[in-house]
């Protein structure tokens, strides 16, 4: 059954050989395992979501929305909501992809644990994903910066496209995240909406760069680790350390580790097993060899 498999990951850019051997591995590793799944962007780009560090999007620059910046800057406010406005239809409609079903696939015959996510979509939830820790939060859900007043993010588009009319007009590329790419002088014409309760700043309820992650959710993140035999990783760098801790923690428990990404990852000197495959085609051959 495996061997009848492999011709899926054949279409990823790595060599054929190389990927049936890291793919064999990685089934003999987790059989038998209840193993945590740790994911990122890489798994969301099948959905026309872009990342910030894959294959592709090594080639551009981009500055994120900083938090420190976010939370003190009127302007860089105005930036975020002006951008994230243009790109919340697109971002909104995507759907979840192969990558996605295989892991809720694999949750619902018993081998996964718990997954743990950098990503902000709710693309796994989608799929049918059931035990999901957000890491960094979700795009779906703002904040009020001063009264901490939850209001979902479409009303809060709803509001912008009120207050901005014509805004989704506008032609700019899609960026990860749910960002786009807007120049400086339409930017500064994007009036923000204010929380509906008081008046304050609203934020997206994500952990932007140079955010702390909740301590509770990353406790409960490491007791889903500590609990699993194996840590699978897919689709991420590893460049934050929110994400490269859960790999330390579990090479420092002796788990096992199989990491599926395409690229170079911080994690590649503590894996058992590393795959260079696209996410969806290795994860669907993974959960039916494990079926």
């Amino acid at each position: 059954m495996i061997h009848a498999m492999s011709p899926e990951l054949t279409m990823v850019a790595s060599p054929e050989s190389d990927i049936q051997a890291g793919f064999l591995q990685s089934v003999a590793l987790l059989k038998g395992r209840m193993f945590c799944v740790l994911s990122g962007a890489g798994i969301s780009t099948e959905s026309g979501i872009p990342d910030y560090r894959g294959p592709e999007s090594s080639q551009r620059v981009r500055t994120p929305i900083q938090h420190h910046a976010f939370v003190t800057q009127a302007s860089t406010r105005q930036r975020y909501w002006a951008r994230a406005t243009l790109g919340w239809a697109r971002f909104s409609n995507a759907q979840a992809n192969a990558g996605h079903r295989a892991l809720a696939t694999l949750e619902r015959q018993g081998n996964v644990r718990g997954l743990i996510t950098q990503n902000v979509d709710r693309l796994h939830q989608q799929a049918g994903h059931r035990d999901v820790i957000e890491l960094h939060g979700a795009l779906a859900d703002v904040r009020c910066l001063v009264c901490a007043h939850h209001e979902s993010r479409e009303s809060v588009q709803y509001r912008h496209l009120l207050l901005n009319p014509g805004w989704l007009d506008l032609c700019a590329a899609m960026a990860p995240d749910g960002d786009t790419d807007l120049d400086s002088s339409v930017i500064s014409q994007f009036i923000v909406a204010d929380c509906l309760r008081c008046g304050g700043a609203l934020k997206p309820d994500v952990v932007f760069f140079g955010g702390n992650v909740a301590r509770a959710v990353v406790d409960a993140a490491m007791a889903w680790v500590e609990a699993s035999d194996a840590l699978l990783v897919v689709g991420t760098s590893l460049t934050v350390f929110s994400g490269l801790r859960f790999v330390r923690h579990a090479h420092a428990k002796g788990k096992a580790i199989v990491v599926i990404n395409r690229g170079v990852t911080r994690g590649d000197p503590l894996a058992d097993v590393r795959v260079n495959a696209s996410a969806g085609d290795a994860l669907t051959a993974l959960a039916s060899a494990l079926a």
